[in-house]
């Protein structure tokens, strides 16, 4: 069943990414400026696949054991995450682009998980405290994943404009205006959240610089004063644009090497 699941939903997410690229192609090549009618379809086959990959997760997570957070199936639920938090947002504001980088990546995720996850890593029984870490840890790397995605797409399209090529591919992002204010509710959320996981990990777990947790703390820590950084420098000077996307993205990194490189050492080098 959870193979079975898994594999529609990677199928399902998989033909929604190859009807988004061909409607950004069709846009690009359009002499009309804007975005065409909402993707109704689209959207519908990205919600089938939130709902069967949410589905995979749950059979194979939640176990009489605890709870499986290996590195793979973190991942998925990173993944999952994300792409539930844009397809909510596409359903108001033309925010689908997203998808073209995003749906493939959560596919990958989800074959990786039927490959690999059958490598336990079982977690004790929670208590209360530690979950709230853990929820808000997940969240805040979705939020601040999609604020990656988001910044990439701002830096090629402030490449274009800047170049003044404001034609193509361009036409199928929302306006600067708005992709700039989009990036920055994502980063002030997931800054909030990335700010409630370390306060967390701090009040309930032992010693969060041991525990083989050293590596993965400092690296957050670095991460969160990036991305606090950019926050203030939005609000004092007005950073945007290259300046900003290049500040999430470094924060980001710094993010997902404190997240993958603990899991890869300690799960698959260390095989703990």
């Amino acid at each position: 069943m959870f193979i079975a699941l898994g594999l529609l939903s990677a199928l399902l997410y998989s033909a929604a990414a190859a009807l988004l690229v061909r409607r950004v192609g069709t846009i690009a090549l359009s002499v009309d400026s804007g975005m065409a009618a909402r993707p109704a379809g689209i959207l519908l086959l990205w919600g089938f696949g939130v709902a069967l990959h949410s589905a995979t997760l749950y059979t194979h997570i939640f176990t009489p054991e605890g709870m499986n957070l290996g590195l793979f199936h973190t991942l998925s639920v990173i993944s999952w995450l994300a792409a539930a938090i844009v397809l909510a947002s596409a359903l108001t504001r033309p925010l689908e682009v997203l998808g073209v980088i995003l749906l493939p990546f959560t596919a990958f995720t989800l074959i990786l998980e039927i490959l690999f996850g059958d490598r336990i890593f079982l977690s004790a029984p929670m208590e209360p405290g530690l979950m709230i870490h853990v929820i808000t840890s997940l969240v805040a790397y979705s939020l601040l994943f999609i604020a990656a995605v988001q910044a990439a797409l701002l830096s090629i399209q402030n490449r274009y404009l800047h170049n003044h090529h404001p034609g193509g591919y361009i036409r199928a992002l929302p306006p600067l205006a708005a992709m700039e204010s989009l990036l920055f509710h994502l980063i002030a959320l997931g800054f909030l959240m990335l700010s409630l996981s370390l306060l967390t990990g701090f009040a309930f777990l032992q010693d969060l610089f041991g525990q083989h947790l050293a590596h993965k703390t400092i690296l957050s820590i670095a991460a969160w004063c990036v991305f606090g950084t950019l926050l203030w420098g939005h609000w004092r000077f007005g950073w945007r644009g290259r300046t900003a996307a290049r500040w999430t993205l470094g924060g980001f990194s710094a993010l997902l090497l404190a997240y993958l490189g603990s899991k890869v050492v300690i799960e698959i080098i260390l095989g703990r």
